[in-house]
């Protein structure tokens, strides 16, 4: 299998995922499953601290214009949310009313709660969250072009060299077998493919809309670095897929990061963007909740109140800032803004996270495909401001 791409090995994955989770008993479903608790706890303990190896020293290689650049990358990160959740809506709006009928609906439960449990699971609890981490390693990482000191930099970048190896050792050799577990599950229960077909119509309708977003974002970022934007887009579909196995854009960084490189993003910039991205930019996840909450607001018959939802997608863009880069992470951080903006009532919350978690994939999937366009255009955009020696020099001596 190692002979064969990523790409195929997650296809391969899902397929037989889908494949045993229909033939053979739970019993060996569950053994699977206890793997992914295994492999998802360990992602869990992992993260804040690839996160912290990855940006700090990518920071500091950025040098003086690390802070602004920082800047920079979560405007673009933003505006690209918001623009996501405005294209959503102006096109629910103008098609729900054909496609779906007012009524009511019947509450469903959350497909997280009907799936098989591990025969054990063993707590790798985290040093510090992923919003500390972000904090960290901005201080640090900024500090650290301030200072004339070297032994806290190379330290970092020795702590970058070991992570890059457990993410080339370990994450990336054993993702195929995490997806494969998690379709097996999803498979055996059922209960989520009962979901999608409730709302297939809005689900073929959101999948379109995030194809949509992706074709746009690399339009701009290639015409912005003068890239052809079909190429980097096809050079990114390996993260695009691991994905749609994960649902996890802080599990898909390896992968996000490897593809970003391969694409022609100088490797203090992919460093420093992809992991940062991954927590505050979800263009894919804002258009399926607005999306849907708009699908769940036309079947119970609710008014919507366009000034006050345009309110909820500004909201909802910088909420996502605080969302965990974790299967459903997004949801369950807008679910507050869902009943104090939009006056959405519980059987209605639990059916928008019964339907996002459901094809949570696809979401997360546009996610970190987009973080490789922003990657692009900081990269071009940050040309002049790095040294082009300093950057050739580090990538031939911590080449990933």
């Amino acid at each position: 299998m190692t002979k064969i791409g990523l790409l195929p090995r997650i296809g391969i994955a899902i397929v037989l995922g889908i494949v045993l989770g229909l033939s053979v008993p739970d019993w060996v479903t569950r053994i699977f499953v206890t793997f992914n608790g295994l492999f998802g706890n360990f992602l869990s303990f992992i993260i804040p601290l690839l996160i912290v190896a990855l940006i700090t020293p990518a920071i500091s290689e950025l040098g003086a214009g690390a802070g602004k650049w920082l800047g920079i990358t979560a405007a673009i990160a933003y505006g690209s949310t918001l623009f996501g959740g405005m294209m959503a809506f102006a096109v629910c709006m103008a098609l729900f009313p054909r496609m779906l009928r007012p009524g009511s609906f019947d509450e469903i439960a959350n497909p997280e709660e009907a799936l098989l449990t591990p025969f054990f699971t063993v707590e790798m609890p985290p040093m510090f969250g992923v919003m500390t981490a972000l904090v960290l390693s901005f201080v640090i990482g900024i500090g650290l072009t301030l200072i004339k000191g070297h032994i806290l930099r190379g330290a970092f970048v020795d702590l970058r060299s070991i992570i890059e190896k457990v993410i080339a050792g370990v994450i990336i050799p054993l993702l195929p077998l995490y997806i494969l577990g998690i379709f097996m599950n999803m498979t055996a229960v059922g209960q989520v493919w009962d979901v999608v077909t409730t709302f297939l119509g809005v689900i073929l309708l959101v999948f379109a809309l995030t194809v949509l977003m992706l074709l746009i974002q690399y339009s701009v970022a290639g015409a912005l670095a003068r890239r052809n934007p079909i190429t980097a887009l096809r050079t990114m579909l390996p993260a695009y897929a691991t994905a749609l196995g994960t649902s996890s854009s802080a599990a898909t960084i390896p992968v996000t990061l490897r593809q970003t490189i391969a694409m022609g993003v100088r490797k203090p910039v992919a460093s420093f963007v992809i992991p940062l991205c991954a927590t505050i930019h979800l263009a894919g996840s804002t258009i399926k909740i607005v999306s849907f909450s708009l699908a769940v607001m036309f079947l119970s018959g609710s008014e919507i109140n366009v000034p006050v939802f345009i309110g909820f997608i500004f909201m909802l863009g910088i909420t996502m800032v605080a969302a965990p880069g974790v299967p459903g992470g997004a949801i369950m951080t807008a679910a507050g803004l869902l009943t104090s903006m939009l006056g959405f009532t519980e059987p209605q919350v639990g059916l928008m996270i019964a339907t996002y978690i459901a094809i949570d994939s696809f979401g997360t999937a546009t996610n970190v495909t987009g973080d490789g366009a922003i990657a692009m255009a900081v990269d071009r955009l940050a040309g002049h401001d790095l040294d082009e020696k300093e950057l050739d020099a580090e990538g031939r001596t911590h080449a990933v």
